[in-house]
């Protein structure tokens, strides 16, 4: 199984990471275990055990129904692969290139905030594992940590920050400030979350952490916002409540900005950090993508917050293949929401994203066993991708390819592209709700 002096290892340009495969079969031998159950559906029972009533409904709930993100998981259900026998795969290679940085696999940490609801050091241990993996971490504004902290923790790790920006442009210049002078390198924009979506769990609990006086370290060691609250006359070791409260309702503040003030965001961003990329997380219609372009975006993340803002909404793999087609040659194109194992990533890459972003999956690793269920998680979702490029056929990211999985002909029930290595099925949505909850 894997044999770990297989001699092609040593030519190998990225790790063996399916060796992490062999490492849990050799386990009982020693007397010891596997750390857990990397099974979506298995990982998200444990964590719910694990978690408080508050953390599990925060990192588990949608909006409205949920229906986004069963459109999210019904969307990758109607891909398929189809493998490629007899192609040597000994030399794989899973590195990309993102931003200038050659990282292990096309695959990153999803900016998420308030980690401290999930575990006691929040966003330390995750930011240590992605240094560790060499992938990209992607810090939230609504961390609950300082953004110093996390840049120590990642050390020389790549790492970008992800905006949710204020009414306060004094405020938005210095978390840009902190960002660049802390090591991160592109600044993502989220822009479909002025506000939380309508979550029925969190709203009928009150789950509001940040309204408890928890996880609002970023904010509480920012300059600007500490005179804010002197402003205001809130001391936060006193009030931690109202100083929480301050914070969070400048960040998810419920008022919209729009594509007018893009001009200004990027290029004091440009000026802050000397050129470095600006990008756009959100986006899901072509329209918004084409803007993006016109206005001069070094990129774009194709997400719908993985199903908990707009209730409804159209699959963010859907909007995928469509953004692609328009925008594919004129800007970097990455994706999340809806990705629960390797085979999601292959067909998000498939359909033209050069790079991915899973959250939810290490989050319940965090939840589950802090930065040791972090890495579990995410040695086992690049072992999966490193041996579904090794038996599926695949040498090297570039391989796998829009045609790969496939596109419509007009009346069609089933369009087939063997010869390229997929088929996809219409959007029928034949994947039922029960088992797509994951």
């Amino acid at each position: 199984m894997s044999d770990p002096k297989n001699p092609n290892i040593e030519k190998r340009s990225t790790p063996q990471w399916s060796l992490y495969q062999r490492e849990n079969f050799w386990k009982p031998n020693t007397g010891e275990v596997p750390p857990f159950n990397t099974e979506p559906g298995k990982l998200e029972e444990l964590a719910k055990e694990k978690l408080t009533q508050g953390g599990w409904y925060y990192a588990s709930s949608n909006a409205g129904q949920s229906y986004t993100h069963l459109a999210n998981r019904q969307a990758f259900f109607r891909h398929r692969i189809i493998p490629r026998q007899l192609v040597d795969t000994n030399l794989r290679d899973t590195t990309t290139t993102i931003f200038g940085h050659k990282v292990s696999a096309p695959i990153g940490f999803a900016p998420i905030g308030i980690n401290k609801i999930y575990h006691p050091l929040g966003e330390l241990p995750v930011a240590a594992v992605a240094k560790e993996l060499n992938l990209p971490y992607c810090l939230s504004t609504a961390g609950s940590t300082a953004i110093e902290d996390v840049a120590e923790a990642n050390g020389a790790g790549p790492r970008f920050f992800q905006l949710y920006m204020p009414h306060d442009d004094e405020l938005t210049i210095s978390l840009l400030t902190r960002a660049h002078n802390s090591g991160f390198t592109a600044c993502i924009l989220t822009t479909d979350t002025w506000q939380l979506g309508w979550r029925h769990d969190d709203i009928a609990t009150g789950n509001y952490a940040f309204y408890r006086g928890i996880g609002a370290d970023l904010g509480l060691s920012d300059p600007v916002f500490q005179k804010r609250l002197a402003e205001q006359g809130i001391d936060p070791k006193k009030d931690p409540q109202r100083a929480g409260a301050y914070w969070i309702d400048n960040v998810w503040h419920g008022r919209a900005w729009s594509w007018e003030k893009m001009p200004w965001l990027m290029e004091t961003w440009k000026r802050i950090s000397g050129g470095k990329p600006f990008c756009i997380k959100g986006i899901q219609s072509v329209e918004d993508a084409k803007k993006c372009v016109e206005i001069g975006c070094d990129g774009i993340v194709v997400s719908n917050h993985a199903g908990r803002q707009v209730d409804g909404a159209i699959a963010s793999l859907d909007a995928l293949e469509k953004i692609v087609d328009a925008v594919g040659d004129k800007t970097y194109i990455m994706y999340d929401s809806g990705v629960r194992g390797a085979a999601d990533v292959f067909k998000a890459l498939a359909l033209g994203a050069k790079f991915v972003f899973v959250g939810r999956l290490w989050i319940w690793g965090l939840s589950i066993m802090g930065e040791a269920g972090v890495r579990h998680v995410m040695k086992s979702l690049l072992a999966d991708f490193d041996i579904l490029m090794n038996v599926g056929g695949f040498q090297n990211i570039g391989q796998i390819q829009k045609d790969a999985i496939g596109g419509f002909l007009p009346n069609a029930n089933l369009t087939r592209l063997a010869e390229n290595g997929a088929e996809s099925y219409p959007k029928a949505y034949a994947m039922i709700a029960e088992r797509s909850k994951l």
